[in-house]
Order: structure tokens, then C-alpha cells, then sequence
């Protein structure tokens, strides 16, 4: 048996880093493959501007001339000075069933890190918050939303045997979407007195262009809400601009709900979309022949509801804002047919977020961890 690493280099090393997980999951019922034209784009440092300010090195393992995993070592320069730390994120990590390939696999990444200076490795991460993070350690039995990702029961032990400890843990929920009738009157009467005594509106998007005309102050606002939360790094401009082009025209205007002040200015957003994640199952990481259809089909079923992205200004926080949020989004949603809904990962110890869910008789179904680990 022999295991080689190989650094990911041409068009050619790429596709193969790409499409190896469809082989590594092709038996897992629960796996969501995302678009193989997507997953190139992400690590393309020509049309992603996440890869500014970072240092990327991708590694391929093979054993017996076989793929059969692969990493991705970050040292963000941006995390870094904000934290005040040498730290490499490895992420996109990927495994067949076999200890070996991953030792040489974490091996690779942390001689790397370690030629850089780097004293502590943590992940699953990506350059930020909005690229997949955490390793899934409860919730096999489930299927992930496509924000987030899954992986065999085996990653967490071949971590753990090679020093890598808990960092934290992000926790899921999933809860059903109440009718106006079913919230409790006194929550009604509640987000009226928020908005009265903040004076604050709900924007009732007529249109999508009225979403995509705000949507860069949105990402502001959210460049803003995640400032304190762990491992958050600052978006730029043209990251801004990326994120709004690449996701808010698929978002449906009656799922987007922004709060705005006296002064027009969002103070809060919170974003809910149709789940995907059976249509990429069927597309199975291609948009053709027929990949498109599949989703496009799933983005007008409205059976099961995910949330995706939320933020409130600083200044905001603690004044109702994000409970008067969940409640329209969940009148909105129930309208449209929606019954069953998917919280997007939460810190564990966000308790002020997972209050919001109690009022819905919620299920914490899922758990992910990040992980660290001490570079000699």
C-alpha cells in the first residue's frame, strides 16, 4: 500500500478535488452534494475574493494511485491580525475509511502551516462565515441543509487520534411553523409594542429588485452582527458584492425580512429559503441535463423551511428586534404552505437565539464541532 500527497495545481487536480466526495458519500443516503461549477468557483482565487488576504494550499491524497481524500490549509492574514493569532483553518476535509490517508492528509496540512509560522490549526472552517464549517458528531441520521454539510461518523476518531480537541460546537433545531392563530397572542401583542416603542417598520418586499437594491446594506449589517461571533472574519467590499450577486436573487421576496428604524436604516434582516437539499440530491453536483430542474422544482415546494442568515446592529441587540423577525418570517411561511422548519447552525452557547426557538416546540437534532489543535 502506498498513500501519496499531492498539491492541487492544475484544472485537472482540481476537478479530481471537487468531485471526490460524490465518490466518498455515493452509499449515504443523507449526503447533499453541492454543484461541482460552484465548488470550482470557490476555489478559484480569479472570481472568489474570499481567497484576498489568505493563503490557500489544497492537498489531494492517493492511495494505491486512487483518490482518496483531501484538505484545504487557509491562513487567513485577515482572522489572524483580528485575533491576534498564528492559526492555519483546514477545511473541505474529506476521508475514505482509512486512518493512514488521513494521518498523511493532517500531516501535509500542519508541515505547511508550520513553514508559515503557524502554531494552532483549527476547522472544519472557510474563509468565513458563510462557507461551510463544523463536522458533523450527532446527527447521521439526518439530512443537512445546504449551508451546512455532512460526514462519516469516522472524522470526529480520526481527528481525535491525532490531537485535535474540542474547540466549540454549533447545535441545530428543527420546529414547526405555527399559523397567526397558533403563536400565543401575548407574542403578538409583544412584537406590536416592539415596533411601536422603537419605532421601528417590517419592509414588505413588492418586488425582488426592492431585496437586491438593499441587499449590500444587508451584508453590511451582518458584516457588523457577526463581529464578535467565534471565528468571524470582516467581509471587503468585493466580497460584499460577490455574496450579493451569488445568493439574494434566489432568495424569495416574502422570505426575506428586513426591520428599518425611523430613519429608513436596516437595524436587522433574518433570511429563510425553500430547502434545497432534496433537489441537489437528485442533481447530484450537476446542473445538466437535468440538475437545474430538480432545483429550480425545489425552490417552489414549500414543505420544509431553512433559515439561512441573520443579523441585528449592535446597538439593537436586546430590543426584541430578532423576536419580531421570527414571528413574520414564521406568518409568512405558514401562508405559503410551510409546516416544518430548519434552523441554521447556532453556536451552543448563543442562549439568547436558541430562546427564540422555544416558542416552537423545537427538536435539537443536529450537533457540528470545531476543532483545534496545538502545532510543536
Amino acid at each position: 500500500m502506498s498513500i501519496d500527497i499531492k498539491i492541487v495545481e492544475s484544472k485537472k487536480d482540481l476537478k479530481t478535488f471537487v468531485k471526490l466526495p460524490l465518490e466518498i458519500y455515493k452509499d449515504s443516503p443523507n449526503y447533499v452534494p453541492q454543484l461541482i461549477m460552484d465548488e470550482l468557483e470557490v476555489f478559484n482565487s480569479k472570481k472568489n475574493p474570499a481567497h484576498q488576504g489568505s493563503d490557500t494550499r489544497m492537498f489531494i491524497a492517493y492511495k494505491d494511485g486512487v483518490p482518496a481524500g483531501r484538505i484545504v490549509g487557509i491562513i487567513s492574514n485577515s482572522a489572524n491580525k483580528k485575533y491576534g493569532t498564528k492559526n492555519i483553518r483546514f477545511g473541505w476535509y474529506e476521508c475514505i475509511d482509512d486512518k493512514e490517508v488521513s494521518d498523511a492528509l493532517l500531516g501535509a496540512l500542519e508541515s505547511w502551516g508550520k513553514e508559515y509560522g503557524m502554531e494552532t490549526a483549527t476547522g472544519p472552517q472557510g474563509f468565513s462565515d458563510l462557507d461551510p464549517e463544523g463536522m458533523m458528531i450527532d446527527g447521521y441520521d439526518q439530512v443537512p441543509t445546504i449551508a451546512s454539510n455532512f460526514n462519516h461518523p469516522y472524522y470526529q476518531e480520526f481527528l481525535e487520534s491525532n490531537g485535535y480537541e474540542k474547540e466549540i460546537d454549533y447545535i441545530e433545531f428543527r420546529a414547526k411553523i405555527p399559523s397567526e392563530e397558533e403563536i400565543p397572542t401575548k407574542l403578538l401583542r409583544l412584537a406590536d409594542r416592539i415596533k411601536e416603542r422603537g419605532n421601528l417598520r417590517v419592509l414588505e418586499f413588492q418586488k425582488k429588485k426592492e431585496c437586491l437594491d438593499r441587499a449590500e446594506e444587508l451584508f453590511h449589517l451582518l458584516d457588523e452582527a457577526f463581529d464578535e461571533i467565534y471565528g468571524s472574519v470582516p467581509l471587503n467590499e468585493e466580497q460584499i458584492r460577490y455574496y450579493v450577486k451569488k445568493y439574494i436573487s434566489y432568495v424569495h421576496k416574502d422570505l426575506l425580512k428586513a426591520v428599518v428604524n425611523e430613519k429608513d436604516e436596516m437595524v436587522g434582516f433574518m433570511i429563510a429559503m425553500p430547502s434545497l437539499s432534496l433537489g441537489f440530491q437528485k442533481a447530484r453536483g450537476r446542473l445538466l441535463p437535468f440538475g437545474w430542474y430538480h432545483i429550480m422544482k425545489a425552490l417552489n415546494t414549500f414543505e420544509v423551511l431553512d433559515f439561512y442568515l441573520a443579523g441585528v446592529k449592535k446597538k439593537y441587540r436586546g430590543t426584541g428586534v430578532d423576536l419580531l423577525m421570527v414571528i413574520e418570517v414564521a406568518k409568512s411561511a405558514h401562508k405559503m404552505g410551510f409546516r416544518v422548519s430548519e434552523s441554521n447552525m447556532e453556536l451552543e452557547n448563543n442562549n439568547k437565539i436558541h430562546g427564540l426557538w422555544k416558542y416552537f416546540n423545537p427538536t435539537q437534532h443536529k450537533r457540528r464541532r470545531i476543532f483545534k489543535k496545538h502545532l510543536k
